[in-house]
């Protein structure tokens, strides 16, 4: 299969183009298009056979739900059942936006779009491009990130590229995202509502607009042994090839002892890679050393972290250590996609 590229501006959209990808989804195709949270693997999440094919392209194991993209709360309507008071509510402050919210399904919603599950993920992207290919390829489509099953997420169209090439009909690219790290996802189903996976829209935002939010605490817990919540998580996720490694305490022992590994692994001859900050990474003395951003402003980290994965990747590296971040706001969505890629390797020193 030939995969075509189309460059599309969110400023400037060219309609036909747009109607071309929707033509292909409307066919049961794939399409991948940018949102604002990462680059998303598009197909109509109304048709089982449609929805095999992402699973097909991903090699995407086939209980982890995919999530419905939609563009208006009337949509809402004809794929979720019971949807409380408060989701309405969160809805008219974060939709549209990087929240996924999980309600019980409609019949009209196939098992092969929700891993078999009887409850339905629901998500109002408020990227441009995503909007325009959501409505020309019928209202109802499944996206979840657009790689290979548990490598890194793509937040840029190379990246898809690189993963999906030959695999779909059609790349639409819009540029880089925003946001850089998937949505938050909150489990409406239960009371009170559960936050399965950290993003953008953080525990403090929702709380402060509906009261009392649980959240999964096996999301950012380096040490938990228990299943996460939503089926998805409980697999490896958005790894690179080398060996991740994440080392916590106190600021200036961290990059001594990140020094003292990298020095060691260069030793036995193996190429190491450092995770970094604009703070931090003057302290290195060795290795390929990258920064991932600015502890004064989180979302730079956030907006970083898959593309620097990727780029280690294209460098070879054998070990990457990478410093910790906190995790309060976008912090917990940072620190629950490293501890995923580093399959929850973690060295915490004092």
């Amino acid at each position: 299969m030939e995969t075509k590229i189309i460059k599309i501006d969110k400023k400037q959209i060219n309609k036909s183009m747009i109607q071309e990808a929707g033509d292909i989804l409307k066919r049961g195709g794939l399409v991948a298009f940018p949102t604002e949270t990462v680059y998303g693997l598009g197909a109509d999440a109304l048709s089982e056979e449609a929805a095999a094919k992402i699973y097909a392209a991903k090699g995407r194991p086939s209980d982890n739900p995919l999530i419905v993209h939609i563009t208006n709360m009337g949509d809402l309507e004809k794929v979720a059942e019971k949807i409380p008071a408060e989701a309405v509510k969160v809805a008219g402050k974060y939709w549209p936006g990087p929240l996924t919210m999980i309600f019980h399904k409609k019949d009209i919603v196939p098992y092969g779009t929700t891993g078999g599950l009887d409850t339905v993920a629901v998500r109002m992207p408020s990227h441009e491009i995503a909007r325009e290919v959501i409505d020309a390829g019928g209202g109802f489509i499944a996206a979840p990130s657009a790689n290979t099953s548990g490598r890194p997420s793509p937040t840029t169209a190379q990246h898809v590229k690189e993963d999906m090439d030959g695999r779909i009909e059609m790349i639409v690219d819009g540029g880089p995202v925003e946001i850089g790290v998937e949505s938050t996802i909150l489990d409406m189903t239960v009371t009170p509502p559960m936050i399965l996976r950290p993003g953008a829209v953080t525990e403090e935002m929702l709380t402060e607009l509906i009261g009392a939010v649980a959240v999964d605490h096996t999301l950012i817990t380096a040490d938990s042994t228990e299943a996460p919540k939503a089926p998805g998580m409980k697999y490896r996720h958005y790894a690179p090839n080398a060996e991740l490694v994440i080392i916590e305490g106190p600021a200036s022992k961290v990059t001594e002892e990140i020094n003292r590994l990298a020095r060691a692994r260069q030793k036995e001859g193996y190429k190491v890679g450092i995770i970094g900050t604009e703070e931090t990474v003057s302290g290195y003395t060795s290795g390929d050393v990258k920064s991932i951003g600015t502890r004064e402003d989180e979302s730079t980290i956030a907006g970083r972290l898959y593309a620097v994965l990727r780029e280690f990747d294209d460098d070879g590296v054998n070990y990457i250590y990478s410093e910790s971040f906190a995790t309060g706001g976008i912090g917990s969505a940072i620190m629950n996609r490293l501890l995923k890629a580093a399959g929850h390797h973690v060295i915490n020193i004092q």
